[in-house]
């Protein structure tokens, strides 16, 4: 069992090395001209990297160091964040699949009036992304649909490039189905749904302002058609069917994997899939998960050997000094996981590195769970946007750039309105608490790690199970 009174600053040198590793890397291509340069050398083995290290670091037999780090992979909220990336990548595999990106693309553009393009690009990229969980995703699928808008309405293709990404990480913020939500709310005992509830009433002002902004500066100065615009209201249901019944609570897994059934009984049933291609688009969904996968399994690995060696504790320690009540630790909070995703340019990756040392803020500061989940996923998420050398900027100025023309990702970043309204509303909420709703409704219990109405019913059912005894 860890001593939780050790503390060595020695053991966060792998951490560091990581972060040196990949973010050096990643600038020194970008300087470079090389296209996605944070993607060049790949995380996992930049981590890889920082664990051999940490068993040369970290003192003790190499027997012993290689347990911890097994047990801190098999950690129970790691294995479920694991499991939960596959189904939601098989899912979004076999429903890109069967065409249901496409012809939500075009329902949404079908029904939003040409004069409000650029604040439709904005509500259909944010319905993409909350449906399937990924902004990188959705700049995939909205990209060449955007630019073309652009291009007939003659608008500011930088604040259409703009409403793109906003959209795309309003979704990748709230998706019940995005790896930075299960990565949240599973480091912090959560569930998505209550955390959903809390960040959607922060996200709601800025969100509506951003609307504001696009309506009033993005209108098209003339007429235009955006011509014959095809799709399939059926093949909407499965985003639909995934996003109401994760609404309602059903377990996450329940909803994935009955999602991936909807969306391949629905592409056989038109053509668009065979058995096979249904298969191949499930394990097509697994690859695509196959950085995060293996990052998640690290990191947890990593974080049990600095944990082990007071690495965590040395961290919690310095940052602890600078906090002296329950807002200056959310505060803190938002600081880490920012500061995390500014080096590692990832947000999934910030949040999984901060959020064991979020949840001991959490219990000693008494911030809600929820409210702590909700931090770490809005900030991450914010820092992850409005970054040039992130992957949705860089992804949106190429998209610009293979149509002609040239758009620079800093060029983008004053257009990010969602994102920056974002930030004044997250840090509003720490002061002004009116997000906490789902808080003072059912408070948390932080002797049992849950919400008081989750230990009633546990109460009652000992209770019963000691009857019937």
């Amino acid at each position: 069992m860890t001593d939780i009174q050790k503390s060595s600053g020695k053991a966060l040198i792998p951490l560091i090395l990581f972060i040196v590793i990949y973010f050096g890397v990643g600038m020194t291509l970008l300087l470079m001209g090389v296209e996605d340069p944070f993607y060049q050398f790949p995380s996992p083995v930049a981590m890889l990297i920082a664990i051999i290290s940490a068993f040369l670091i970290i003192k003790g037999n190499f027997d012993a160091k290689l347990d911890i780090f097994l047990k801190g992979c098999g950690d129970s909220n790691i294995i479920m964040m694991c499991g939960i990336y596959l189904v939601a990548g098989a899912f979004s595999g076999v429903a890109s699949a069967m065409g249901g990106v496409e012809s939500t693309v075009n329902l949404g553009l079908t029904i939003i009036p040409v004069q409000f393009a650029t604040a439709g690009v904005f509500i259909i990229s944010s319905f993409i992304s909350m449906a399937t969980g990924t902004s990188v995703g959705t700049i995939g699928a909205m990209g060449a649909i955007a630019m073309g808008i652009a291009e007939k309405a003659n608008l500011n293709v930088a604040m259409v490039l703009g409403a793109m990404v906003c959209g795309a990480m309003f979704g990748d913020n709230l998706s019940v189905i995005s790896d930075t939500t299960i990565a949240a709310t599973k480091t912090q005992n959560v569930e998505m749904r209550d955390k959903f509830r809390m960040n959607l009433i922060i996200a709601i002002p800025a969100a509506l302002g951003s609307l504001i902004l696009f309506g009033i500066f993005g209108s098209p100065e003339t007429s235009v058609s955006m011509g014959e615009l095809s799709f399939n209201i059926v093949k909407v249901i499965p985003y639909g069917f995934v996003l109401v019944l994760a609404l309602m609570g059903i377990n996450v897994f329940e909803v994935l994997i009955g999602g991936i059934f909807v969306a391949g009984f629905i592409g056989i049933i038109y053509g668009d899939l065979t058995m096979l291609t249904f298969a191949k688009g499930i394990y097509d969904g697994f690859l695509g998960m196959t950085e995060v996968f293996l990052m998640s399994l690290f990191v947890g690995g990593l974080s049990g050997m600095m944990s082990e060696a007071g690495g965590i504790n040395f961290l919690i320690s310095k940052v602890r000094k600078l906090m002296t009540g329950n807002k200056s630790a959310q505060i803190g909070v938002a600081a880490l996981v920012s500061i995390t995703d500014i080096a590692i340019a990832n947000n999934t990756i910030a949040i999984i590195i901060n959020g064991p040392i979020a949840k001991k803020f959490s219990n000693e500061f008494k911030i809600d769970p929820r409210r702590t989940a909700s931090l770490l996923d809005i900030f991450a998420c914010i820092i992850d946007g409005v970054l040039p050398y992130c992957t949705q900027l860089l992804m949106a100025g190429g998209l610009a750039f293979a149509a002609g023309v040239k758009v620079a990702p800093v060029e983008i970043i004053p257009y990010l309105w969602y994102l920056h309204l974002l930030t004044i509303s997250a840090i509003v909420s720490i002061f002004v608490p009116f997000a906490d709703g789902v808080c003072r409704k059912d408070p948390w219990n932080y002797e049992f790690d849950m919400p008081e109405s989750k230990v009633k019913k546990m109460r009652e059912q000992n209770t019963l199970a000691a009857q019937i005894s």
